[in-house]
């Protein structure tokens, strides 16, 4: 992937709550497809992916690099705020008005989205073509203490559906040797 280095930065969102994923709140299961994207869940976290891209841009603007990529999906997903074309878009804009590159007019950043308007199916078949080991990806928000996915959460549930119209069994599952 020609990349030039690799960081792990520790930055926990449990320091501050406010969701299902970064506190004791309950993940909601086996919520109907329709109801996923009629509000924004208890499992989405604040600023999740502002934090994200802003850890990205740093990086970018350290490196001289104009090109920022995030795995945000717009359509098969669970109502987020920051999932969306209009917040990539608006962090765009600020980015470029933020660093150095932009205005100096150096460069131009740009915040690439490859997954946001492919459905979980076409998400699956991509991987696929790459060679992705899905036994080894999990999506579960609330797994238990082996990685074994609960199978009933929205990211599960959007997952099932996902391999189900791609028409094959969900690697994970077999991994774990559960029912799909």
């Amino acid at each position: 992937m020609d990349v030039k280095e690799h960081h792990i930065v520790d930055f926990d969102l449990r320091q501050f709550g406010g969701s299902a994923l970064t506190s004791d709140l309950e993940v909601p299961k086996g919520r109907a497809m329709e109801d996923m994207s009629s509000d924004i869940p208890v499992t989405y976290v604040p600023a999740r992916n502002t934090v994200f891209l802003s850890f990205g841009l740093a990086w970018a603007e350290v490196l001289e690099s104009f090109d920022i990529y995030i795995g945000v999906n717009a359509l098969d997903y669970s109502g987020y705020p920051d999932c969306r074309s209009e917040y990539i878009e608006a962090f765009q804009v600020m980015a470029n008005l933020a660093t150095r590159a932009g205005v100096e007019g150096h460069g131009r950043l740009t915040i690439h989205t490859p997954l946001i308007e492919l459905t979980k199916a076409k998400i699956i078949q991509k991987g696929i073509e790459l060679g992705v080991d899905y036994a080894m990806t999990s999506s579960c928000y609330d797994p238990d203490e082996d990685g074994r996915p609960c199978g009933e959460c929205d990211s599960c549930l959007l997952r099932k559906k996902g391999f189900a119209e791609v028409g094959i069994p969900d690697p994970l599952y077999v991994k774990f040797g559960m029912n799909q």
